[in-house]
């Protein structure tokens, strides 16, 4: 494989990026009465997001994910190219059909972040460890969130979140940079997990334990009708977010901006930013809290 994005004659010609099979994870994530109701792993696509939308339009079930080594016209917030050399990284999404009020579906995309940054501090704290698998929590990269949808560590982007409705579906695609080198970065404020010291060469456990605590998280959410509060949602999504506390600046549609002191994420999932509460805006982190 090429730095230009090509892809080699085969499959494993990148020891250090093995390729996902579709099989292993169909066994391990797919069962009755599961969430999941089908793995699909591609060599290439434009975008899984976009891939997953038509499926749902054709009436897809729930449960369904798309996972692809190469993506070739992904999005990140407001439109912004997302791509990464193939299987250097987990670009997967996933079709939800939540039954919960509309006013709460803003949750979905800061219940995939939770789960995400979850599954990304556990499985490094178990790389960091010994010969054994015995967990340093001192090890594991402090994976934080930034509202809304980006993963960082530190100030630089491990991963982004897209959520699209799509009639009564939505859609939430990941991009997680996992195995990039520093080389090979997309811009400076980037960073993978291979940079930051716990390089995840089979990936498919980390898409495991994704897939497995977003289920969990989702039937909790779910099962109370979406409530953040009584399902520890918010709690989970306060704990791990680096944008509170922080002096940020928020560009809003119409071209107005904002900047202040981040307060809370309130329970509508908005971001309350000295005493005017948002639910959509690109932010920048000002500088550290104190």
């Amino acid at each position: 494989m090429g730095l230009d994005g090509g892809m080699s004659a085969s499959p494993y010609g990148d020891l250090d990026r093995p390729p996902l099979h579709e099989r292993a994870l169909h066994r391990a994530l797919v069962r009755p009465g599961g969430l999941w109701t089908g793995i699909e792993v591609v060599e290439e696509t434009g975008s899984t997001n976009a891939d997953l939308a038509a499926a749902a339009k054709a009436g897809a079930p729930e449960g369904t994910v798309l996972v692809t080594e190469l993506q070739t016209a992904g999005r990140g917030r407001l439109g912004r190219p997302w791509t990464a050399p193939p299987r250097s990284g987990l670009m997967f999404s996933m079709l939800l059909r939540p039954a919960v009020p509309m006013t709460r579906l803003g949750w979905a995309p800061l219940l995939t972040g939770v789960a995400v940054a979850t599954a990304v501090r556990r499985m490094t704290e178990r790389v960091a460890g010994g010969d054994f698998g015995e967990a340093r929590g001192d090890a594991a990269v402090d994976v934080r969130l930034k509202w809304p949808n980006d993963l960082l560590v530190g100030d630089r982007k491990l991963a982004g979140i897209l959520a699209e409705k799509v009639d009564d579906a939505l859609v939430i695609g990941v991009g997680l940079n996992v195995g990039l080198r520093a080389d090979e970065l997309p811009v400076p404020t980037a960073t993978s997990l291979a940079v930051e010291g716990a390089p995840l060469s089979d990936r498919a456990p980390l898409l495991r334990a994704v897939l497995r605590g977003f289920e969990t998280w989702y039937r909790e959410w779910t099962a109370l009708e979406g409530d953040p509060e009584t399902s520890g949602l918010r709690t989970a999504y306060k704990d791990l977010c680096a944008t509170l506390g922080r002096e940020v600046r928020v560009q809003l549609p119409g071209d107005r901006t904002l900047t202040g002191v981040a307060r809370d994420v309130d329970g509508a999932g908005r971001l309350v930013v000295g005493d005017e509460a948002l639910s959509a805006g690109d932010v920048v982190h000002v500088r550290r809290a104190g």
